[in-house]
């Protein structure tokens, strides 16, 4: 009898928990989808990265705490545009946020314990810099992919790489085309040519380390890979 009771009185308590927790998951879930759709229609002033590094950054840093220039993707040169697909995500149209190729390829080269190989596309990309903070915790690669799902089922294509664009890190202090452009060339983004353009996505995966207008081997050589896939990238 005394089981029973026992039993009985767990499952009360369970159900207590289910309950009281299913309220503060719901205001979150709420909270996330509407910081996403809220994005669809209108600018960021400033990202999560960039509001981090202002409050944990070290003092004196010449990071700024929010964007300086906005550009709509059609004033970005085209050279730019298909230069960032052909070097960060080639396969950016037909994924959903998650490049499975480049995820099996990942995770072979973590079993064979070779260099490992980036496999963010540009919707995670965008996720983990507008509304995430630095790190490679687990937790934040879920939330990552929460938010990876919440951007794709909310924002096209087309917004996806505007947002990318105008929020990607291009070097101490340059947040987005426009200022990378000013910075390494004295130009607007819009004029960008078809060289700069490969010269700046070629730094991405490192861009506090290399250069585009001092490039070393490496960054000539991924330079030189993107001028050649720039032609089998979309416009758009």
């Amino acid at each position: 009898m005394k089981r029973k009771k026992s039993t009985k009185a767990k499952g009360s308590r369970l159900k207590a928990i289910a309950k009281w927790s299913a309220v503060p998951l719901a205001v979150i879930f709420v909270i996330t989808n509407l910081q996403v759709l809220v994005l669809r229609f209108f600018d960021p002033p400033s990202t999560s990265f960039m509001i981090w590094q202002t409050i944990h950054g070290k003092k004196g840093s010449r990071q700024p705490s929010s964007l300086a220039y906005w550009c709509k993707l059609r004033d970005i040169s085209p050279y730019l545009r298909k230069a960032v697909l052909a070097g960060e995500d080639q396969r950016f149209l037909s994924h959903h946020g998650f490049d499975i190729i480049e995820l099996e390829g990942a995770i072979k080269d973590l079993a064979r314990k070779k260099a490992k190989r980036g496999a963010s596309t540009i919707t995670m990309q965008v996720a983990r810099t507008v509304y995430l903070w630095p790190g490679r915790s687990w937790i934040r690669k879920a939330i990552e992919a929460y938010y990876t799902v919440l951007i794709e089922l909310y924002w096209s294509k087309h917004r996806i790489l505007e947002v990318y664009l105008n929020t990607v890190d291009w070097g101490t202090g340059i947040v987005g085309a426009e200022a990378a452009a000013r910075k390494y060339f004295h130009i607007s983004c819009k004029n960008v040519s078809r060289s700069q353009a490969a010269a700046l996505a070629a730094v991405l995966p490192s861009p506090h380390r290399w250069s585009p207008v001092r490039p070393n081997r490496h960054v000539q050589k991924r330079k030189m890979r993107i001028l050649k896939d720039m032609d089998k990238m979309p416009l758009l």
